[in-house]
């Protein structure tokens, strides 16, 4: 059999309820089944994935391991992929029909690209909502210059799984991938990839997410087992990030540009988990203003000032506790008046009505 151009990676955990549709959508890509190899990695599901899958042997093929979270999926199915580029989707989300064609037409177009990534459409289960994303500017770039660095920061969301596609040259530089990165796997393998090369964001919405209670990465602030998991593969990716990116030869300043909002998650997130001081929970809160809205209205700023006194006055968990109250409850529609600080990433958002945005 003559090599695929394309190998699509599909990770699955337990996606008994999904994961029909996520193969369905690409058996059914408007590009040639000769030159695409689809795999399927399942981490070790203990629901009816398995034979769900095996449904479309022979033209899928069934790879399984034991249950060991999403960087030891990657590395136990990317050097079993045949094609020159690998396009990742989860097992939970789908495909629009012209994914492939249009990935592979921009690899072509751009040969020193190593990665392609592109717009998507959220779907919300609880509410039925969907909502098209995509980044306001769209193109090349790569993480030598601070620019660079700071456009992969803002665009990160459209370079995971389900969205990004990565040349398999490329990915033989990066790997392996962490094991302890359970979660998160996908920001290590794209970071390291276009550190290596260079990137290209397309402003079409290719993928489907699917927003569910099942959610590795996006869940209740209310789930410590899972908060727990998340902030340890964050220290890992922070961590190996640094090591990793420096090797590569990428600027210390872009480093941190990547980095530095990791760090201030993983200092939110031991707080909320562990407790501290309440002078550490104001530092890390002025950090993520300065990181994420350097450019608020000066009403918001006062604001901001005034809500984190209360950092100073209460222990870490109740204030993140109330934080989540604050969210989960929309209080912030009673603070119109302070005006809103503009969004660090510049990304369009169109909300869709039910019957455009049900794709397949």
């Amino acid at each position: 059999m003559p090599q695929p151009a394309v190998t699509a990676l599909i990770d699955t955990y337990n996606h008994e309820r999904f994961i029909e549709e996520a193969i369905v959508s690409v058996l059914e890509q408007d590009f040639a089944s000769s030159d695409m190899e689809i795999l399927v990695v399942d981490d070790g599901s203990t629901d009816r994935t398995p034979e769900i899958v095996q449904k479309f042997a022979p033209h899928v093929r069934y790879l399984r391991k034991e249950n060991g979270g999403q960087a030891s999926a990657f590395n136990f199915g990317i050097p079993q992929a045949q094609g020159e580029v690998i396009a990742f989707l989860d097992g939970d989300d789908w495909w629009d029909q012209a994914k492939v064609t249009e990935v592979m037409t921009t690899f072509e177009k751009n040969p020193w690209a190593g990665v392609v990534g592109h717009g998507i459409i959220q779907h919300d289960s609880s509410t039925g909502a969907s909502s098209a994303l995509s980044p306001e500017f769209p193109g090349c770039f790569d993480l030598q210059s601070p620019k660079g660095a700071q456009t992969f920061r803002d665009y990160m969301c459209f370079l995971g799984t389900s969205r990004v596609s990565i040349r398999r040259s490329v990915l033989g530089k990066v790997m392996p991938i962490p094991q302890a990165l359970v979660v998160e796997a996908d920001e290590f393998m794209s970071a390291m990839s276009i550190a290596y090369s260079s990137a290209v964001l397309l402003p079409a919405c290719l993928t489907h997410y699917r927003l569910h209670d099942q959610n590795q990465y996006q869940f209740s602030a209310n789930d410590p087992a899972r908060m727990r998991r998340k902030l340890d593969s964050l220290t890992c990716l922070s961590r190996e990030l640094i090591l990793q990116l420096s090797a590569a030869g990428i600027p210390r300043e872009s480093i941190h540009i990547i980095v530095d909002p990791i760090l201030v998650t993983v200092g939110r997130m031991k707080l909320a988990l562990d407790g501290g001081m309440p002078w550490q929970t104001y530092f890390i809160e002025q950090d993520d203003f300065r990181l994420n809205h350097s450019g608020a209205p000066f009403a918001y700023r006062v604001y901001k000032q005034i809500s984190l006194l209360l950092t100073l006055f209460l222990p870490p968990r109740m204030f993140y506790k109330l934080r989540n109250i604050y969210s989960e409850k929309n209080l912030r529609r009673y603070r119109g008046w302070t005006g809103e600080p503009s969004p660090a990433a510049a990304i369009q958002e169109r909300p869709l009505s039910r019957g455009t945005a049900a794709g397949k």
